[in-house]
């Protein structure tokens, strides 16, 4: 094996759309390389349906995404790069579960299985599960003398247990193929190493604390009672969890020998335990106690780290989840965030292009190639124009517009997921532009009730770390957070700060440093405020908040009848 200095890692970073990787120097961080590719049938939208907000992804979009992208990372690493490569680390979206045999292949890599909606990997978003969270809510939180929901709160359908739920009850023939379900971040861990027996199958210690719920309270996951109660499936799914949660910076085993090849790595190289996509771009951000790491995206992941005994007797169930050891391992993992913050613009985008791609589309004056020009350039354009014409609307203007950023219900505080996004106040005056602001404001404000929340419940916030891309790409939307949240706000100059995060994790699990604290002071970048509060704007932000308040009141109102 090649000297530290010469040893490269690699960090590996399943998104909701596409797979990014990067290779990293060792001993330094330095990316030396970086490679993505698209899930080809996700980019169909095949066996999705946003009506039901159903969103599956096949196992084979994984390995393909995968394999592409690894091997041009690889190639641009340099010469050698596949015998210098030390560890692999993995994270992916999450709860993102799927039905697999006793062998642990997925359902739908099987022929009879292969165009199963249900046999697939249920993406974190899908929320076809909402009865059935409403359901385990019940029985988690009263049918024992133990709150089964008092770390994580209100349990999601977009968790481990409800997907589970829910698919069996609507799919007889997987529920009698499935020996049990693993999570992505597992499923794909145990198959670079050839081991994916579910009952040795590692297992992430984030996605069993946050999404199956386990805690060292219970001894584990909840007790069978309440499992039996819900459907007695999935008391054998906890018979067959196997031996429990591990840190994200385990060394679970090395590559296999077909996996090597195939990469055209050597065979020593490590793969390290999993985690979300979210904690391990919080780990490659810098996180530390008293840092918040927002991750600002299609949606948002709010993340802190706290040490256990700070948060003895503090009721934060309806604020955020804590599960152990998850983001870094010796800390409790604190997790919060908005169901929607980029898809509310990317739907208003769509909104307005909708006329737009009916007319080049029926149009005879253009050719194709011209409609399709025309489509692409407006498209990247509308937003950005939307954005420069709001910012020059005052922020009290006479015609008050006010949204709420519930488009994909609530997550935190106190989740809801039933309640929607609204647009109030418009009139015949109304403009895109001015809708837009409302929409942009509603999204910072569901941020600062985020913070606030962690405020009132005696969290202490030194500094604000924001990755993303919405971080990097509108100084508007961040100057407006900085002036809502009335704090500095530090951005990831990181492009792919998941995926270093990921890299994190296998240098520790190969050994190259002894802890993620120690790797972090090498990986993760220095940081200076970009975005200071501007304190003019401060009483106007505070008027709109409390309109967006009343507003949110009443159409939780609304929701109850």
């Amino acid at each position: 094996m090649e000297n530290k200095a010469s040893m490269i890692v690699a960090g590996v970073d399943f998104g909701s759309d596409s797979v990014r990787v990067v290779m990293a120097e060792g001993a330094t961080g330095r990316t030396v390389s970086e490679a993505s590719c698209a899930y080809p049938r996700w980019s169909q939208r095949l066996y999705c349906n946003d009506e039901i907000s159903q969103f599956r992804q096949h196992p084979l979009d994984y390995i393909e995404a995968f394999t592409a992208a690894f091997t041009a990372a690889l190639r641009d690493a340099g010469e050698h790069a596949g015998g210098r490569l030390r560890a692999i680390g993995i994270d992916t979206t999450g709860s993102t579960p799927c039905p697999v045999d006793g062998a642990g292949v997925p359902l739908a890599l099987k022929p009879e299985f292969a165009h199963n909606p249900n046999a697939m990997f249920h993406l974190w978003k899908d929320h076809t599960a909402i009865a059935e969270a409403e359901e385990i809510n019940a029985v988690f939180s009263s049918a024992t003398s133990v709150d089964y929901t008092q770390y994580q709160g209100t349990y999601s359908s977009e968790w481990f247990w409800a997907k589970i739920l829910r698919t069996i009850r609507q799919d007889e023939e997987v529920k009698k193929a499935a020996y049990t379900w693993i999570e992505h971040c597992d499923w794909f861990a145990g198959l670079l190493t050839g081991q994916t027996d579910p009952l040795a199958l590692y297992r992430s210690s984030c996605a069993a604390g946050h999404k199956a719920l386990w805690h060292s309270a219970f001894d584990g996951l909840p007790a069978d009672e309440c499992l039996q109660q819900l459907d007695p499936y999935l008391v054998l799914i906890k018979k067959r969890y196997g031996a429990g949660p591990k840190h994200a910076d385990t060394a679970i085993g090395t590559i296999s020998k077909a996996w090597a090849v195939q990469l055209g790595v050597n065979e020593q190289v490590v793969i390290s335990g999993s985690s979300f996509d979210a904690h391990a771009g919080a780990v490659g951000a810098g996180i530390k106690p008293h840092t918040l790491v927002k991750v600002v995206g299609t949606s948002t992941v709010d993340m802190m780290i706290e040490r256990s005994e700070r948060l003895q007797n503090k009721e934060m169930k309806h604020v955020c989840g804590m599960a152990e050891h998850s983001i870094v391992p010796g800390y409790v993992g604190i997790e919060a965030g908005q169901a929607a913050f980029g898809d509310i613009f990317a739907w208003f985008k769509s909104l307005l292009m909708w006329p737009v791609e009916q007319m080049l589309r029926q149009t005879e004056v253009l050719s194709e190639d011209q409609k399709k020009l025309l489509q692409q350039q407006w498209s990247e354009q509308l937003l950005y124009r939307l954005e420069a014409a709001a910012k020059e609307i005052p922020l009290l203007a006479a015609n008050q517009i006010v949204a709420l950023d519930w488009f994909n219900g609530r997550r935190y505080p106190v989740l809801n997921e039933n309640v929607k996004g609204t647009i109030a106040g418009l009139n015949l005056g109304s403009t895109a532009p001015a809708i837009y602001q409302a929409l942009i404001m509603s999204a910072i404000f569901g941020a600062k009730r985020i913070f606030d929340s962690f405020i009132e419940h005696g969290l202490r916030i030194d500094r604000i770390i924001v990755i993303g891309g919405i971080a990097n790409k509108s100084p508007y939307i961040m100057q407006m957070m900085s002036d809502v949240l009335g704090r500095p706000i530090m951005i990831s100059k990181e492009d792919q700060v998941c995926a270093k995060g990921a890299a994190i994790y296998a240098a520790v699990a190969a050994g190259l440093f002894a802890s993620i604290e120690e790797a972090q002071q090498i990986y993760c970048e220095p940081y200076e405020a970009d975005f200071n509060p501007n304190p003019d704007k401060q009483q106007d932000y505070a008027v709109k908040y409390e309109q967006y308040l009343k507003l949110a009141q009443n159409i939780e109102d609304f929701h109850r009848l």
